[in-house]
């Protein structure tokens, strides 16, 4: 395979986890090969490639007969692996707080306060990555490497999963960045770990709750000829 092929691929990898990350490719969407190609401009070859690498991610599925499609959430999993996530990182930021000098919770500040000049005009996918640049503040300095090492597992598997929650449910972004400022104030003021553990755990499940809610929603009201 020759470099310019691999970079083509890249590109059109890119291109398409950007959409379905945006929801511009919403969940049964068909991902026509010759199509994305054209609006490329490029052969279809390494569109395939993209394709066949999103489908290794979780993202896109093939149907006999259909082709490649944005792939429907394996909503069980996604739940198992909030309530993991929410467990894990709960103790760990519990566990780092005495740890969080006065520098460490300006800067986490100043990153939810990014995020909240973004719930102007949301950018779910920039809006994550702030999230996860907050939260790793507040639970990297865990003094337990097992911990720590299950916290990064979990934000790994749901980036495969899903790269934004926040795309599915919008709303919970202005939550999320209240909530972001409660737990710092709770680390500030020295409360017991148990009380930051079980602020950080609801924190997560909240998200959680929401997401599902929002899916639950709207199969309910998706018309089954559409779907």
């Amino acid at each position: 395979m020759t470099t310019a092929a691999v970079s083509k691929s890249e590109q059109a990898y890119a291109w398409l986890r950007e959409r379905i990350a945006r929801r511009e490719y919403a969940a049964g969407h068909r991902l026509v090969l010759g199509t994305i190609a054209d609006e490329l401009d490029m052969s279809v070859v390494p569109v395939r490639e993209a394709i066949r690498r999103l489908e290794a991610e979780g993202l896109v599925s093939f149907e006999r007969n259909v082709g490649a499609r944005v792939a429907f959430l394996d909503e069980t999993e996604y739940v198992y692996s909030m309530q993991t996530l929410g467990l894990v990182e709960g103790s760990a930021t519990a566990l780092s707080a005495p740890l969080l000098d006065a520098a460490d919770l300006d800067r986490a500040a100043a990153i939810n306060d990014r995020m909240r000049v973004l719930l102007e005009d949301l950018d779910p996918h920039e809006f994550t990555r702030l999230n996860q640049e907050f939260h790793s503040v507040l639970f990297e300095p865990c003094p337990n490497p097992h911990i720590l090492d299950l916290v990064h597992r979990g934000w790994n598997r749901m980036a495969n999963l899903r790269d934004s929650s926040f795309a599915f449910v919008p709303s919970r972004a202005h939550h999320s960045v209240e909530e972001h400022a409660e737990i710092i104030d709770l680390i500030r003021s020295g409360v017991d770990p148990l009380e930051i553990e079980l602020a950080a755990r609801n924190h997560r499940w909240r998200t959680m709750d929401a997401f599902i809610a929002a899916r639950h929603t709207d199969s309910a009201t998706t018309d089954p000829e559409e779907s």
